[in-house]
C-alpha cells in the first residue's frame, strides 16, 4: 500500500477534505488566481467530454480567439499542444493552476477545463472560476472509486453548485453571464438542474426521447437538432433554421458537438460563426482514428474503455461497409470497475466475429486475471477460445495478431486507450505505449511482407 493510501486510511474523511480545499485554494492563490482573468468553461459527464472539450476549443479558434485546454487526451496553451501522458484527467491542483497561469501569459482568454469526478472528490475545481458548465451525460464507470453511483453522480454535480456558488466575475469592467448546458435526453439532467439557479440551454434531438422534466424547465433556450443525417462521410443537421456539416463520424459525435454548440452560444457566438467552425472541425486524436498505411482492411482506435462508449463506438463504425469485424478489447485493472469486465467481453463477442482480449491498463493487478473476467464475458456470448476467441497478455503481439488475421474488407477496432501514450503498471509505473504506433508498425510489417 503507497504512502497515499495509507493516509486515507487513517485520516478522517472530514479532515481529509478540508485539506485538499485548502491546497486548491493555495495553489490558485500562488498562481495570482489566473481563472479570474479569462472565461472558464467546465466540462463533466461520463462519455464524450474531451471530444466536446476540444470542439468548444476549435470552435472558439476558429472564430479568432485566444484558447486553452486541459483533457484526458491532452492539453493546449494558445498555439502550444502536447497530449496528456499523466493516466489523469485533471492534473493536480498546482498543476492545474499552473496551466491556468500559463494560458493567461499567453493571451487567451478562454479555458476549457475537463472536470472528472475524481478531481471534484480531490476539490481540484476548487480555485477555478468557471463561468459555463456542461454536462454531457452520466453512465455507470469509477463505482468502486466512489462507492456507489449515487455517489459518483452527486460528486459530478458538485461542479454545477459550486459554479453558482462563486462572486461574480469581472472582466473589461462587466459581469461575466453564468450559464449551464445539458443534455436533455440524460435521465440524471433533473439532479444537475435541481443545482442551478442560472440560464440553462438544452440541448438534443428532436424526434428522440426526451427528459420532460428537464425539457420543461421555466426559461431553458433549447438547442435542438432536426433533419439530422448520418453517414460515413459525415452528419449533417439544422439548429434554428442554420445548417451544419460535421465531418467526425457517429452518432455521439453529433451529441458531443452539441454539447460544444451549447457552450459557445452561452459565451455568445452567433449561428453562423459557430457553423464555419463545426464544418472545420476533425476527429479528436485517439476517437474513431483511422490508421492507414496502404494496407486493404481498415484499421480504427478508438478510447473506448467502457461499456456505454463501446456501444456507441459501434454505431458509428456500423455505418461501415464491411466483411468481418475484428475487436481487441481488454479492461482497466488496480481494482477499478471490476463488474464491467464480463459486459465488455460479451459487447466484443455479439459485434465482432474475431475477439482478441489482452492487457489495457494493469496497474497493480494481475494481468491475466484481468483478461479471463474479460473472456468470461465473450465465452457466455459464444465465442470459442482458438477459433474466434484469443487471449494474449502481450498488447503489441495482440495486435499485430489481429493485423495478421485481417483479410481485404475487413475491419480491425483496437478498443480501449486511444491515445494514450503511457500504460499504467505496477508500482505507480508508466510504460510508453501509442496503440496508434504499434498498429501503424504491424501494418509496415504487412505491407513489406506482400510486396
Amino acid at each position: 500500500m503507497g504512502l497515499k493510501s495509507q493516509v486515507r486510511t487513517i485520516v478522517p474523511e472530514p479532515v481529509l477534505g478540508a485539506y485538499h480545499r485548502l491546497l486548491a485554494r493555495a495553489a490558485a492563490r500562488w498562481y495570482g488566481n489566473p481563472s479570474r482573468s479569462m472565461r472558464v468553461i467546465g466540462v463533466t459527464g461520463t462519455n464524450g467530454k474531451s471530444s466536446t472539450v476540444q470542439y468548444i476549443g476549435r470552435i472558439l479558434e476558429k472564430a479568432g480567439h485566444r484558447v486553452g485546454w486541459t483533457s484526458t487526451v491532452g492539453f493546449k496553451v494558445a498555439d502550444r499542444e502536447w497530449i496528456n501522458d499523466r493516466k489523469m484527467t485533471m492534473l493536480g491542483r498546482f498543476q492545474t493552476q499552473k496551466l491556468l497561469k500559463e494560458m493567461v501569459d499567453a493571451g487567451c482568454e478562454y479555458a476549457i477545463v475537463e472536470t472528472s469526478s475524481q478531481g471534484i472528490l480531490q476539490s481540484r475545481h476548487v480555485g477555478i472560476g468557471y463561468d459555463v458548465v456542461v454536462f454531457t451525460n452520466l453512465t455507470p464507470e469509477h463505482i468502486e472509486a466512489h462507492g456507489g453511483f449515487e455517489n459518483y453522480k452527486r460528486e459530478k454535480g458538485k461542479l454545477f453548485s459550486f459554479t453558482a456558488s462563486l462572486p461574480m466575475k469581472m472582466l473589461k469592467g462587466k459581469e461575466v453571464p453564468r450559464a449551464a448546458v445539458v443534455n436533455l435526453q440524460d435521465g440524471h439532467t433533473p439532479y444537475f438542474l435541481s443545482l442551478w439557479p442560472g440560464m440553462t440551454y438544452g440541448f438534443g434531438m428532436e424526434g428522440r426521447p426526451m427528459n420532460k422534466e428537464a425539457a420543461a424547465r421555466g426559461g431553458l433556450i433549447p438547442i435542438l437538432v432536426h433533419d439530422l443525417q448520418i453517414a460515413k462521410e459525415g452528419s449533417t443537421f439544422v439548429v434554428d433554421k442554420q445548417t451544419f456539416c460535421l465531418h467526425p463520424i457517429g452518432f455521439f459525435n453529433v451529441q458531443n458537438v452539441l454539447a460544444a454548440i451549447g457552450a459557445v452560444r452561452a459565451l455568445g457566438l452567433d449561428w453562423k460563426t459557430i457553423a464555419e467552425g463545426v464544418a472545420k472541425l476533425e476527429p479528436v486524436p485517439g476517437r474513431l482514428e483511422v490508421i492507414e498505411e496502404g494496407q486493404v482492411f481498415t484499421v480504427v482506435v478508438d478510447y473506448a474503455y467502457e461499456p456505454a462508449a463501446l456501444r456507441a463506438c459501434y454505431a458509428a463504425l456500423d455505418l461501415l461497409p464491411v466483411r468481418r469485424r475484428l475487436q481487441i478489447v481488454g479492461s482497466t485493472g488496480g481494482g477499478r470497475d471490476v463488474s464491467r469486465r464480463s459486459i465488455m467481453g460479451s459487447l466484443a463477442a455479439r459485434w465482432a466475429d474475431i475477439v482478441i482480449v489482452t492487457n489495457e491498463d494493469p496497474y497493480d493487478e494481475n494481468p491475466g486475471r484481468i483478461i479471463e473476467d474479460v473472456a468470461a464475458g465473450a465465452r457466455a456470448a459464444g465465442k470459442r477460445e482458438g477459433t474466434d476467441l484469443f487471449l494474449i497478455d502481450d498488447r503489441a503481439q495482440a495486435i499485430r495478431q489481429a493485423i495478421a488475421l485481417a483479410e481485404p474488407g475487413d475491419l480491425v477496432l483496437i478498443s480501449g486507450k486511444g491515445c494514450e501514450p503511457v500504460m499504467a503498471g505496477p508500482h505507480g509505473q508508466k510504460i510508453p505505449w501509442d496503440d496508434r504506433h504499434v498498429a501503424r508498425e504491424a501494418l509496415r510489417m504487412v505491407m513489406t511482407t506482400l510486396h
